[in-house]
């Protein structure tokens, strides 16, 4: 198991990665959390942990560039739940919301990488291919005239044996 990696944020607010003994910048702590790596950022002076400080920095970083993902609709409605009796079900809420979230994301992209490997094209050949061979299958049973007798073409009928 992987420990948790230790980064230091100096009064000079330069960021000092302990995993890997370098500088680095809050664009590379996003990064990090992209790729599902466990750290936890603590003041170099207090050694007081700042992790969640951090993170909401880089959530502004992002909020800035694009299209953001928090409208000033949805924070207003997060600034009145703070205080409110259902704080913590909020928590709790949007918690198991965006794991939900995440989840159906996961499972699209492996949809979507799946049909991309073997490619749309493939996947309508495979189709086309399925269709010919139950067409065959069709052809061979249904439409013969003596489906059930393979012999009788050969064979003279009934009235002609004497």
């Amino acid at each position: 198991m992987a420990t948790e990696r230790i980064i230091k944020k100096y009064p000079n607010r330069r960021l000092y990665d302990t995993g890997i003994s370098r500088y680095v910048t809050i664009d590379d702590i996003r990064l990090l959390v992209r790729s599902g790596e466990k750290f936890r950022v603590v003041d170099a002076k207090t050694d007081e942990d700042i992790t969640r400080n951090l993170l909401l920095q880089v959530i502004l970083e992002q909020e800035d560039k694009g299209q953001p993902i928090f409208t000033i609709e949805i924070l207003e409605q997060l600034i009145r739940t703070y205080g409110d009796a259902m704080q913590g079900f909020m928590t709790s809420y949007l918690k198991q919301s965006l794991d939900l979230f995440l989840q159906q994301q996961r499972i699209v992209q492996e949809q979507m990488d799946g049909l991309l490997k073997h490619g749309p094209v493939s996947a309508l050949t495979e189709m086309a291919e399925q269709n010919l061979k139950l067409w065959q299958s069709l052809q061979q049973t249904a439409f013969t005239p003596f489906p059930f007798d393979t012999k009788r073409s050969n064979d003279k009928g009934p009235a002609d044996k004497g």
